[in-house]
């Protein structure tokens, strides 16, 4: 869900700052205000084509962020930035990411039916996904995906048994080779690490002879020897004691202190004499080390990845000089996960076709009240039969087919629909097909292009429809719309000092009264035009839907408006 949007020095928008709910959203304003820029803001979100054309004249950055928020309660806060040269810069979760990245998980988060060039209705892998939701067959789907999986990988091992001898041999030479090297010097886990303190000791061992020796005379033996001088200090402890026994915590631990020192002592003798420095020992260290350190610049580079890429090799080549006996069993359990795979993939297929023509139905039926009433839809599942065309979601090739006018053939969906019709066939779907995906927002811009009256509230109700089950943001200029908002904002532009200032609020009460009016009347709203605002909106929030009296009543709204009556 969509929580948060913040738009800068985008075209016209100079700052705008909106925080959405749940439920239909509706946006509303006067032509060429900043509506359709608020969806560019999203398209950009969700790796759309930046253009230095969209910065604001006089800026040097556009920078569009929002906020959103999964099923679970996670939030990913997702930022795109576009200069006036043009560059864009990408960010999810304050850390840069690729456009691809962004569009992969914008496609997640935001559906937007419009004039998009991503426009969900151009991809036919959205219709059978959509059909697939129309007719409850997910849990088909996510095992025939299983099946797919299970199927790619067997055959994988088995094409690894079957390449050119020439080929083979190459690759088996040179995993031989990479194999030899590393067996050659034939390196331990943590071998390094151990090898670099020894290197350490050896290389210091003069050093550390002198230190250690030193400390045990100054400790021990020396003329002025700590252990020594510690019996005077005991004593004259003894005496405080017996006259304060403040002393006493002191004197009860003198001969653990004592012996503590002795063993050290002890340990710095021991160690000092204990100490051999042999420089064969320490060229042999040297060597072993940089004969790690080779195989960790050529295949680390850590030795732990060296003896990963080991046991990598050896499974290699082990698949390479696979016998025949194994080449048979291999084919045997591709065989299977193929059959296996079939079968599922032509019982989902043969549910598909069964749900294509409900859906075909359904569509039209739900199409004749959104003023496309002649519209006739044909779901078309295919079947190439070709292995190259098998893919997780099965065997199908899915699409809509549509004809918006008598007497003319169906035609593919994308290539005959306007941006509106577009966005009413994806609303019908959306409300036959079932819920959205978890958290996904569903955004219609121009659904309403070239409707009105009875159509234009039947648009409504599906809206109000699909807002009650997830989040919906619409643009439009039709007052039967925008009453069903649960949430209203309007857009308003105004120029100060030379330059336009597009300006955002959210409305409530009177405020969504008067711009209802506005919509139903123009510029001059009468009390009469409120009153049917007031009417129309506490209609359509108890869900109602319009009669042709209440669409006269409108209409006469319109003209009491522009006379200016009451």
């Amino acid at each position: 869900m969509l929580r948060f949007l913040s738009v800068r020095h985008l075209a016209v928008i100079d700052h705008l700052e909106i925080e959405f709910g749940a439920g239909l959203n509706i946006l509303t304003g006067e032509t060429g205000a900043g509506k359709s820029m608020l969806v560019e803001a999203l398209d950009l979100l969700t790796g759309g084509r930046a253009s230095a054309d969209l910065v604001r004249t006089g800026e040097d950055l556009a920078v569009v962020q929002a906020i959103f928020e999964h099923p679970d309660g996670r939030e990913v806060i997702v930022r795109r930035e576009v200069s006036s040269q043009g560059r864009s810069r990408a960010f999810i979760d304050d850390t840069l990411a690729t456009t691809s990245a962004l569009r992969e998980l914008g496609a997640s988060l935001v559906a937007l039916h419009g004039q998009h060039e991503h426009q969900a209705l151009f991809d036919p892998a959205e219709h059978r996904r959509l059909l697939d939701r129309f007719a409850r067959l997910t849990d088909d789907v996510a095992a025939v995906a299983e099946q797919y999986r299970a199927w790619r990988d067997a055959s994988a091992a088995l094409e690894r048994t079957r390449l050119d001898e020439r080929d083979k041999a190459a690759r088996i030479d040179l995993a031989s080779f990479h194999l030899a090297e590393i067996d050659r010097v034939n390196p331990v886990s943590g071998e390094d690490e151990q090898l670099a303190a020894e290197r350490l000791l050896l290389a210091n061992a003069d050093r550390l002879t002198r230190l250690s020796a030193e400390a045990y005379g100054a400790l021990y033996e020396g003329e002025h020897a700590a252990l020594s001088s510690l019996g005077i200090v005991w004593r004259r402890l003894g005496e405080l004691e017996a006259l304060d026994p403040r002393f006493a915590p002191y004197a009860e631990h003198r001969e653990e202190t004592r012996t503590r020192l002795e063993d050290l002592a002890f340990f710095l003798r021991s160690y000092a004499t204990g100490l051999e420095f042999s420089p064969e020992r320490l060229q042999q260290v040297e060597d072993r080390l940089a004969s790690l350190e080779r195989l960790k610049k050529k295949h680390g580079p850590a030795l732990e990845e060296v003896l990963t890429r080991r046991s990598t090799l050896q499974e290699e080549l082990d698949a390479l000089q696979a016998n025949d006996a194994r080449a048979a069993k291999l084919a045997e359990t591709a065989e299977a996960a193929s059959a296996a795979f079939r079968k599922g993939a032509m019982a989902l297929s043969m549910a598909r076709q069964r749900a294509a023509g409900d859906l075909s139905r359904q569509l039209e039926t739900a199409l004749s009240s959104l003023a496309m009433p002649k519209s006739r839809v044909e779901l078309r599942v295919t079947q190439t039969g070709e292995i190259a065309s098998w893919s997780a979601a099965g065997l199908d090739h899915v699409e809509f087919f549509l004809s918006p006018n008598p007497g003319e053939d169906v035609r593919p969906l994308a290539r005959i629909a306007s941006g509106g019709e577009l966005s009413r066939v994806m609303l019908a779907l959306r409300t036959l097909a079932g819920d959205a995906e978890a958290g996904e927002t569903l955004i219609f811009d121009e659904v309403d292009a070239g409707i009105g009256g009875i159509a234009a509230d039947a648009v409504g109700a599906r809206l109000q429809r699909l807002g009650a089950r997830s989040q919906v943001l619409c643009i439009t200029h039709l007052p039967q719309i925008a009453a069903r908002a649960d949430a209203h904002f309007a857009i308003a532009k105004q120029v100060i000092g030379g330059r336009t200032v597009t300006s955002l609020s959210r409305l409530e009460g009177q405020s969504q009264e008067l711009e209802v009016g506005r919509m139903i009347a123009g510029v001059s709203v009468s009390e009469g035009v409120v009153a049917s605002a007031r009417e129309l909106i506490a209609s359509r929030a108890r869900g109602e839907t319009k009669t042709k009296g209440e669409s006269e009543t409108i209409r006469m709204a319109k003209a009491k408006g522009r006379r200016g009556g009451t």
